[in-house]
């Protein structure tokens, strides 16, 4: 398998943290349960909404660990499921973990559980640009 590596330029100094990042997220992108959506709001604002149907507030988690989001959702097996006799199971009924990463300044503001979905809103606050003057020494 040929990989191609986007971050080998001289000019690219400390990214080798992103390369990590990058390949985390190809990893992850080939996952499909559960379904999910990324909206622009606009102005910085994303909303991230995963379907959960079947899932109460207490089976579900939303952390963020420095620029990693996670949530996760925890099913216990009913204790009828044996009982039933299912002529097609179509609903999953099994735990997730999703990952996001979420660039610099990036903050999740809060997470809803409505009808079925799950929606995180996450934004990106105006930062003031810095330009800041670096000293030139003379060498002795």
């Amino acid at each position: 398998m040929n990989r191609t590596v986007f971050f080998d330029s001289p000019f690219l100094l400390g990214f080798d943290q992103t390369r990590s990042l990058i390949e985390r997220v190809s990893k992850a992108a080939g996952e499909g349960y559960p379904p999910y959506n990324v909206e622009d709001s606009g102005e910085g604002r994303v909303r991230i909404t995963i379907a959960v149907a079947g899932f109460t507030a207490d089976q579900l988690n939303v952390t963020v660990e420095d620029n990693h989001l996670t949530i996760t959702g925890r099913r216990e097996p009913e204790a009828r499921a044996e009982e039933r006799a299912f002529l097609h199971r179509g609903i999953a009924a099994r735990s997730f973990v999703r990952s996001f990463i979420l660039a610099d300044g990036m903050e999740v503001e809060g997470a809803i559980l409505e009808h079925g979905l799950l929606h995180v809103d996450a934004n990106r606050p105006e930062r003031a640009s810095v330009v800041r003057q670096v000293p030139i020494r003379t060498a002795p």
